[in-house]
């Protein structure tokens, strides 16, 4: 009898995951159908790019969903998400989910302070120390379960449901019908930080399968999983990267930014514009670059983050712009902006994947502040820095919550990178040059922290995280031994 599998790809990130990789083409070789749930708005287009026998794509219903989480007890169930996104265990670092607590209080009111935060500080406590508090968490939830998709799990009766978070964003209802409807359910972790930053479980999830022994340590430290369920398989994202799938001809690349051949590449790929602006990091390269002040003669690539084309806030939208004008300023300074593919999954549709990978390879070193490019940059074996040069008083906007980019450095995954001495952090413009110009002089710095770190991150490094992980899927289904 055929097996059936819901996949909910309700990001760009998941898009990458499950159908540029080796997952769902495995798994349909098996025999397996599988009906992938996405963005309405883009559905088609998706579906017109990767269409095959066994692989059928319906609309995720995320209009319906958002307009459910906000006309029923939208203040109860804001609250419990914000409770699960910072209410994990105190036995894994929690600075991430504190850095949250304080956004929350920076950016509300003081009867909001203490009418909500107050109280939910408590309840948060509570929390952190007892796991039975945690489990309550995910029961009361369950209560939230609008039947969105009833008459496609009646139409083709799904044998299992996966999704990219355990219930973290929306796909939370999907996921509490399948619990609901005794239906075997598993999430895949799709993002580096996702398992310290996100915590509680927005739904009864079973299985999950994630990047390394450490996240699946938070997983089970931090969030009360069942050591026996979490899979460790890898990123099947990065599998392209190590077969070079997506790396495009080098003179090919410079042509398309009109680089300079001759010139040192050095990219900065732009993060955290939440938090704290990117700007003081752009220009201090842009300044380094067009003062002749490195070692080598050298070109500046930034790579714009997918916030800075939100139109709110508008902070971010003036932030692209400012770079745009060092672009019109400099000879040497050159930006690139991520592809969008549109509606909700907006510029993190992983068009452009060749992109990326061709930045991370040709560049003599990769810039960024502690984001997952990171990890995607050591796979490529190219040099890198966290640049963590402040701006005093952060984005200096009312409500508007700002956080020292050096006071990140505690969080999880940036703590687990400055510790593996795979790249160097630059707190100001002098120490940006220096590092700068020791990778210019020495490429192959730091080259063992480098491959230890993708090494421990990441497991494997072969290509093959695409397979494994859909060939857990297949034992979860009694498909392989």
């Amino acid at each position: 009898m055929t097996k059936r599998i819901f996949i909910s790809a309700d990001h760009g990130m998941a898009i990458i995951y499950f159908l540029q990789s080796d997952v769902v083409s495995t798994l349909l070789n098996a025999g397996v159908e599988v009906i992938v749930l996405t963005d309405d708005d883009t559905k088609e287009k998706i579906e017109q790019r990767f269409a095959r026998p066994g692989l059928t794509f319906e609309g995720l219903r995320l209009k319906q969903a958002n307009d459910y989480a906000k006309k029923v007890s939208p203040r109860l169930q804001s609250m419990l998400i914000y409770l699960r996104r910072v209410g994990g265990s105190r036995h894994i670092n929690t600075e991430a989910m504190d850095s949250h607590i304080w956004e929350v209080w920076g950016e509300n009111g003081w009867k909001f302070r203490f009418g909500v935060w107050i109280p939910s500080v408590l309840a948060i406590l509570f929390l952190r120390y007892f796991s039975f508090a945690r489990k309550l968490l995910v029961r009361m939830q369950n209560h939230f379960a609008p039947g969105l998709y009833t008459d496609l799990f009646e139409k083709y009766q799904p044998d299992m449901v996966i999704a990219s978070t355990p219930g973290w964003r929306m796909d939370r209802y999907l996921l509490r019908e399948s619990a609901r409807r005794g239906i075997p359910n598993m999430t895949v972790i799709v993002g580096w930080d996702n398992s310290s930053s996100y915590n509680v479980s927005g739904a009864d999830v079973q299985w999950a399968t994630c990047w390394s022994e450490l996240q699946k340590e938070e997983l089970v430290k931090g969030s009360d999983w069942n050591p026996g369920y979490v899979h460790v398989g890898g990123i099947p994202s990065y599998d392209g990267y190590f077969r070079k799938q997506w790396l495009m001809p080098r003179d090919e690349y410079f042509k398309l930014h009109r680089l300079d051949p001759q010139r040192k590449l050095i990219s900065y790929a732009s993060s955290f514009v939440h938090f704290a602006p990117n700007y003081p990091n752009i220009e201090a390269l842009a300044n380094l670059i067009s003062s002749d002040s490195l070692a080598e003669p050298s070109q500046l690539l930034i790579r714009l983050h997918p916030s800075h084309f939100q139109d709110k806030p508008k902070i971010f939208a003036d932030e692209r712009a400012q770079v745009f004008e060092l672009e019109k300023k400099y000879p040497h300074v050159h930006v690139v902006q991520p592809v969008a593919l549109g509606g909700s999954l907006g510029y993190y549709g992983g068009e452009d994947m060749d992109e990326k990978s061709s930045m991370m390879a040709y560049s003599d070193v990769v810039v960024t502040v502690y984001s997952t490019m990171l990890v995607e940059t050591a796979v490529h074996d190219t040099p890198m820095i966290a640049a963590v040069i402040d701006t005093p008083g952060g984005w200096n906007k009312p409500k508007k919550f700002s956080l020292s980019l050096k006071e990140i450095g505690n969080w999880p995954t940036h703590k687990r990178f400055r510790e593996s001495k795979a790249g160097r952090v630059a707190t100001t413009e002098k120490e940006l040059r220096s590092m700068l110009n020791a990778y210019l002089k020495n490429p192959s710095l730091d080259y063992p922290e480098r491959r230890k770190f993708i090494e421990d991150e990441i497991t494997f490094t072969d290509g093959t995280s695409g397979r494994r992980t859909a060939d857990f899927i297949l034992k979860i289904l009694n498909l392989r031994a």
